[in-house]
């Protein structure tokens, strides 16, 4: 039965299901077998299953496991031509005790709602949008791969799926999450370049949401640091390019005079589980934490006269990806070289530990799904 009305976006109300029976309709034939585990490249292969979940007549329906396959679209559709789509990335881990596992996914569920409330979409129940996601990783867990780096990328992602041309939200929405078996996201400590011309978002704008459009913007001027040898933008805020935010797939630390420091959020800055994990961690551990505004100035100073000792990027994807050198203004301006017991890679440790089960996890982050 529907549960109780609720508002998003504007000031149309929307019932809810409190349903959690789910259509299951299973592959015939899996294509695991046949599928090379030991080297996946990050996005690129699928399990066999995918949810789908359609939001129409103000209730969300009854969602459904399917096989992985090619969507059918209008060329109408409306998130081709407005782009209110929102998505968000987790992941499943295989424990020390043998089970695959959720890391904070009630977290990301937030969030993502979070999401749909600022682009105008409908909440989605979380008990339902969990127990659909554990379903869904418990039939494909199968393909988590085998050893350390082997995890199972997670994409739950919603768009306007009405058809017609017309600027004004949606009334209709699909849902869907599928997976992809991965190893790390990056092979190698990274190179980041200080971005001062292009913005990735700005105040009052969509930069705190996970929707497409942020991303979108950022591919050009990172397209062109790409072509200059550099993995990431570093960004900077659109008003003076005065202070840095976060970095195109992550958020991002420094340890300045011995203290872990992050960009405050502030509304154009992506609030990031990961970097959450970090602080909770590292304040739990006493190592001195800092939240604040982070300016370029400071930052290039401190990479000069080494105040800056350690910079790394935080993120689903990522988790914890040290950065090596930092670009400003055509000068590469290098970070030393961490060593298996420096603050950072202990940070990272520490979340892996809680993730796998390693650890005894005291903040009840981590759900079992088998």
């Amino acid at each position: 039965m529907p549960a109780e009305g609720f508002t998003f976006g504007t000031n149309r109300m929307a019932m809810i299901s409190t349903a959690t029976e789910i259509d299951i309709q299973r592959v015939k034939q899996s294509r695991l077998p046949e599928t090379d585990l030991a080297n996946p490249k990050f996005g690129r292969v699928f399990t066999d299953h995918m949810l789908v979940w359609d939001f129409a007549d103000g209730t969300w329906q009854r969602p459904r496991i399917m096989p992985f396959q090619d969507l059918e679209l209008s060329p109408a559709t409306l998130v081709l031509h407005y782009a209110q789509t929102i998505f968000e990335g987790m992941k499943a881990y295989r424990s020390q005790q043998g089970d695959v596992s959720l890391f904070r996914p009630q977290a990301n569920i937030a969030r993502m709602n979070r999401s749909a409330k600022r682009m105008c979409m409908p909440a989605l129940p979380e008990d339902a949008f969990l127990h659909g996601l554990k379903e869904l990783v418990r039939m494909d867990g199968g393909w988590l791969p085998s050893g350390e780096d082997g995890s199972l990328y997670i994409r739950p992602f919603m768009f306007a799926s009405d058809e017609y041309i017309g600027v004004k939200p949606s009334e209709g929405y699909r849902f869907m999450i599928f997976i992809s078996p991965v190893r790390a996201y990056y092979q190698e400590p990274l190179r980041v370049k200080l971005e001062l011309e292009y913005s990735r978002a700005f105040p009052g704008g969509t930069g705190e949401v996970k929707c497409g459009g942020n991303y979108a913007g950022g591919l050009y001027p990172s397209k062109m640091g790409q072509d200059e040898g550099y993995h990431q933008q570093l960004w900077t805020d659109a008003m003076e390019h005065k202070y840095i935010e976060e970095s195109g797939t992550m958020n991002v630390f420094f340890i300045i005079d011995g203290v872990l420091t992050t960009p405050s959020l502030d509304g154009t800055i992506l609030p990031g589980i990961t970097r959450d994990s970090i602080l909770t961690i590292a304040k739990d551990k006493g190592m001195p934490v800092a939240e604040r505004k982070v300016t370029v100035d400071e930052v290039v100073a401190g990479l000069r006269n080494g105040k800056v000792s350690a910079a790394f990027g935080a993120g689903t994807a990522a988790t914890i990806a040290p950065i090596k050198v930092i670009a400003y203004k055509g000068e590469d301006l290098e970070l030393p070289d961490l060593g298996a017991d420096s603050e950072v890679h202990r940070l990272g440790r520490m979340l892996d530990d809680i993730r796998k089960g390693r650890t005894p996890d005291k903040y009840g982050w981590v759900v079992h799904v088998s």
